[in-house]
């Protein structure tokens, strides 16, 4: 289940110490094999959005104090939200936002390089038109939805034993394989947006998951670019 958590969270409550400073689990243990919801991210403390590195790299997470330490698990999915600017109005239509680029970068960079790094997936979602939102939604059913993940997933325990998420280095070499054109298309990538080894890592996964999704054997290259549009990146300095 989700555990939204408000903007005021500590980080010892986040990570795990009772005010009696002994360990124990704090929000991202409670979110072990759920999610773990931040609304307006940048207005959490940023040493509490920092406590999220470790977990989000190892599943785990590590509480230590002079008299006191413990591991808890912590593997969450983290999904966040956040407005582009402190009015949250920059690029509507409206022309509401009155905010300066350099106070919206000032904004966005209230989330550090290293944590943005360890987030697979980063859209821009557009604001919705009033007639937009009371449309009747034409998609696919959530059903057919849930019918093809579960598919995916079956389709990646037989072929590694586990979710794409857990490969590591190795693993991710021998299973997610790319074509002479979704290779030049990652590296294109790369190199325009600066993405480190660690972000070339996660978007192969995801290229992966979405080969599974799709019923290919093997990762093409629309596969890739897909993976990449969905990781262009939140725009800082």
């Amino acid at each position: 289940m989700p555990f939204p958590l408000c903007q005021a969270a500590s980080v010892a409550a986040f990570s795990g110490i009772d005010s009696g400073n002994a360990p124990r689990p704090g929000e991202v243990s409670l979110a072990h094999c759920g999610v773990l919801f931040l609304d307006e991210l940048p207005e959490f403390d940023r040493k509490v959005l920092e406590v999220l590195r470790q977990p989000l790299e190892s599943g785990r997470i590590t509480i230590s104090r002079a008299a006191h330490q413990a591991e808890f698990p912590a593997r969450f999915q983290l999904i966040a939200a956040m407005n582009p600017c402190p009015c949250g109005w920059q690029g509507h239509p409206s022309g509401k936002c009155h905010c300066t680029n350099e106070s919206a970068l000032r904004y966005r960079d209230r989330i550090s390089g290293p944590l943005l790094d360890r987030i697979d997936m980063q859209i821009e979602v557009n604001a919705m038109s009033p007639d937009a939102m009371g449309a009747r939604a034409d998609g696919e059913h959530s059903a057919a939805i849930a019918e093809r993940v579960a598919r995916a997933h079956a389709i990646q325990l037989e072929r590694q034993g586990k979710p794409n998420q857990r490969l590591g280095t190795r693993e991710i070499e021998r299973h997610c394989t790319l074509d002479p054109l979704g290779e030049r298309t990652l590296r294109s990538a790369m190199s325009l947006m600066n993405w480190s080894a660690r972000a070339y890592h996660r978007v192969l996964k995801v290229a992966r998951t979405i080969a599974d999704l799709a019923g290919t054997s093997a990762i093409e290259a629309p596969h890739m670019a897909e993976a990449v549009q969905y990781r262009r990146g939140l725009q800082t300095r």
